[in-house]
């Protein structure tokens, strides 16, 4: 989140000056794809780096120190990335950072929300290859990731699902049924919404792919919306796109059963795996 938003205040620096890529790059005596990726996010920046190119920008002392130590903060390693051949990409860091989580699955529970069975039996399934190791390894990364819901100052997490998820016995009607009774207590929690839309809705907003809307506590970091897809996903940054998913979202939440009831129909789900 500190690079994201670093980057992006290098950006609206350079802009400011008046100077283009190419120009920054010659007067630093570096490539304008350097500074270009810098300025993406995509790759990290040194201290020394961003000094010389507020240098560059005319920027006066006091800022200048505040956006280095900024460049120094964004340089420091979270607990993910003990996990990189697990987490990919700037997922888990952007989730870690946010205010607001609001998801959508069409065919899975939600990672956060998942019991360590169900995760091993979606693990396994993706991956047939893996060995045990890698499974347990992968397991254990998650159940880390799990703990920002039960952080003292958790985001406010709400999760959308089709009633598909809650019928999909995923490993065994044992880890199923635990599943079902983990979505119950979870949603008991008071930063916790859970919804589920019926088959009854018929066809829906979120019929074509999952969807994540990360939101942040600070004005100057607006909403990223991430779509998964089987090997990756892709982060949606721009203001169109994140309003077409908010709206998405909007029309699951109208589409869905309200809260209550639908803990009731998870309960019920949970029942009939006994």
């Amino acid at each position: 989140m500190r690079r994201r938003r670093l980057a992006s205040e290098l950006r609206r620096l350079r802009e400011a000056a008046e100077l283009t890529i190419d120009e920054v790059g010659e007067k630093l005596e570096c490539s304008a794809s350097k500074i270009s990726r810098i300025e993406t996010g995509h790759v990290g920046v040194t201290p020394r780096d961003v000094r010389d190119m507020l240098e560059v920008y005319g920027i006066e002392d006091d800022e200048r120190e505040a956006l280095v130590q900024l460049s120094r903060e964004a340089r420091k390693k979270g607990w993910w990335h003990a996990y990189n051949e697990v987490f990919t990409g700037s997922f888990v860091g952007l989730e870690s950072d946010a205010s607001s989580l609001h998801t959508h699955q069409a065919l899975l529970v939600p990672g956060l929300m998942q019991t360590e069975g169900y995760m091993r039996a979606v693990i396994r399934a993706i991956r047939p290859d893996a060995g045990e190791a890698d499974v347990e390894r992968r397991v254990t990364a998650r159940v880390t990731r799990q703990k920002l819901l039960t952080d003292p100052n958790p985001p406010a997490y709400w999760a959308v699902l089709d009633e598909a998820v809650l019928h999909r016995t995923v490993g065994s009607p044992e880890i199923m049924r635990a599943q079902l009774e983990r979505l119950v207590e979870l949603a008991a929690l008071p930063h916790v919404t859970l919804q589920v839309v019926p088959f009854a809705a018929g066809a829906h907003a979120g019929m074509e792919c999952p969807f994540l809307i990360l939101g942040f506590p600070e004005q100057a970091d607006p909403d990223v919306v991430y779509v998964e897809n089987t090997t990756s996903g892709v982060y949606l940054e721009q203001p169109s796109d994140v309003h077409r998913y908010t709206l998405m979202f909007d029309h699951l939440r109208a589409a869905a059963l309200k809260p209550d009831d639908t803990v009731v129909m998870v309960e019920r789900a949970a029942d009939r795996l006994a």
